[in-house]
């Protein structure tokens, strides 16, 4: 698709820091008492009737430290210090180094209450309900009501969601019958608001709650519960209330016995219908059943790169969003967020319900950047062998058409008719066909360093792609984990040392 990016707003403040701890605490038991947690870097301020400070104990002196009560007890994090910079790291600029980048750089982004969007399992009972992650290798659910991960209207949103539980007597799902009414709890933070200063926009973000219900539909003998649930919810934290905390109340049922955490049915109950958010300095709308990146801010600085990676006037093939989309809500999404793109931005920008790893090679023709954001394992295997022969397939993409007497075979592949029929496209007439160029840039976004490692060396090993630039960002602090951002430009000195070499040859004869 065609896409010209937008100019984008200022980046947030990064924490820089490069203390390490002297000492390491250890512990007699997971679940033995912990030092009180630290405050954050920006104090929060404390909301009407939700107290959530366990202790006023004196913040520890060792900076860059997670400082929180549940490290060791659930399996969100697994690194306590150095926050900033994850072994990781090193790791990544190492490997950098080995294939010709050596400026790889590193943004630390937030290190606290990072995370605005969080899928948790609800357990324990309604007199003592339990919302948090499993403890590590294992399907015991931990509570977690002070995650120094966590947005803290995440936190604020999850007690208020175990008052209801509790004052309505609604049953936490017993994993082992299958039986009861609440599963799990979705919660994401939309930071939206115009209204405000951007200063105080992200500390003021509201909540959209996904409830997943343990029925087949809205018409099941528990659903006035789930009802009675949403109108708590609302009356206690929507606008009208002494806090305002919930953005929406959603409902998700789900009554499989799989770890699939949501269902394939959704129901809007009570508050906003739309979730707005603004990254990259775009507007985008995304339904509660949508992926959306758990720290936004974060995000948004991938973005600004990104945006400088692509020159102006591109076109541009994103085979994330050209990827398979379970759930056909997402093209509701698609519209309305390109509904709202400035009036600047003239151009063609198309939305296919496919899947990249058939016939790779008629999703990326036409573009000039390829941008690509593979799950952990890596790009599929179809796809990443299309990008490692490109420079063949340029050669076949160019050969002379056939004649226009050639008769023209109807279409019979499924999946090329499901995606037409599927396909969205916006503001500009259809991009031609004919069109036969391949990608000069290749733009790939990683969440795994090992998959993007072997990625990378095989698209490098036949020279038809060099490295050119690198980026790491600390999407999820206090785990071993970190976002790549790489970019690939194709190398076009192996063809003309070629022709150099034949022109050589015929003087000599």
């Amino acid at each position: 698709m065609h896409l010209c990016l937008s100019s984008v707003h200022s980046p947030a403040p990064l924490i820089t820091c490069h203390a390490s701890p002297s000492v390491v605490r250890s512990r007699t038991s997971p679940l033995s008492p912990p030092p009180a947690p630290s405050p954050s870097p920006t104090p929060t301020p404390p909301l009407p009737s939700l107290t959530l400070n366990p202790s006023s104990t004196p913040p520890s002196p060792i900076p860059c430290a997670l400082h929180c009560p549940h490290f060791q007890s659930c399996s969100g994090c697994t690194h306590e210090f150095n926050l900033h910079r994850p072994a990781i790291v090193d790791e990544a600029t190492d490997f950098f180094k080995s294939v010709g980048v050596s400026d790889f750089t590193f943004d630390s982004c937030k290190l606290w209450e990072w995370r605005c969007r969080a899928k948790l399992a609800v357990r324990g009972s309604s007199a003592n309900p339990v919302i948090g992650l499993y403890e590590e290798g294992t399907h015991n659910a931990v509570d977690i009501p002070y995650c120094k991960a966590h947005h803290p209207n995440i936190n604020a949103a999850v007690e208020l969601l175990k008052e209801g539980i509790r004052e309505l007597n609604i049953e936490p799902y017993d994993e082992d019958e299958g039986t009861a009414d609440l599963r799990y709890v979705q919660m994401a933070v939309t930071t939206y608001n115009t209204s405000l200063p951007a200063s105080q926009r992200y500390r003021n973000g509201i909540v959209q709650v996904s409830l997943v219900w343990n029925s087949r539909n809205e018409s099941s003998p528990n659903a006035k519960k789930l009802l009675d649930l949403a109108n708590f919810l609302w009356r206690k934290g929507g606008p009208r209330s002494n806090a305002h905390l919930i953005h929406s109340v959603w409902a998700n049922f789900q009554t499989s016995t799989n770890n699939i955490i949501f269902g394939n049915r959704w129901r809007h109950l009570i508050g906003e219908r739309e979730f707005w958010e603004n990254v990259g300095g775009i507007d985008f709308s995304l339904d509660p059943s949508s992926f959306g990146q758990a720290n936004t801010r974060a995000f948004n600085i991938l973005l600004q790169k990104l945006q400088k990676c692509v020159p102006y006037g591109s076109s541009v093939a994103d085979l994330s969003v050209k990827c398979v989309e379970i759930n056909k809500e997402s093209k509701l999404s698609f519209e309305k967020t390109v509904d709202r793109l400035p009036n600047f931005v003239d151009s063609s920008i198309s939305w296919h319900h496919a899947d990249t790893s058939k016939e790779p090679l008629s999703w990326i023709m036409g573009s000039d950047v390829v941008v690509v954001d593979p799950p952990r394992k890596g790009l599929d295997p179809s796809l990443l062998d299309a990008l490692h022969n490109i420079s063949s397939m340029e050669h076949k993409a160019k050969s002379p058409p056939e004649s226009p007497t050639t008769k023209v075979k109807d279409e019979k592949r499924p999946w090329i008719l499901r995606a037409r029929e599927a396909s969205v496209q916006i503001r500009s007439k259809t991009t031609s066909n004919d069109s036969k160029t391949l990608p000069q840039i290749l733009i790939y976004i990683s969440c795994g360093l090992e998959s993007f490692k072997e990625d990378c060396k095989l698209l490098l090993s036949r020279k038809a792609w060099h490295l050119e630039k690198a980026y790491g960002f600390n999407f999820f602090p206090g785990t071993h984990s970190i976002e790549i951002l790489a970019v690939f430009k194709r190398n076009k000195r192996v063809g003309l040392k070629k022709k150099k070499s034949a022109k050589k040859k015929k003087k000599i004869l």
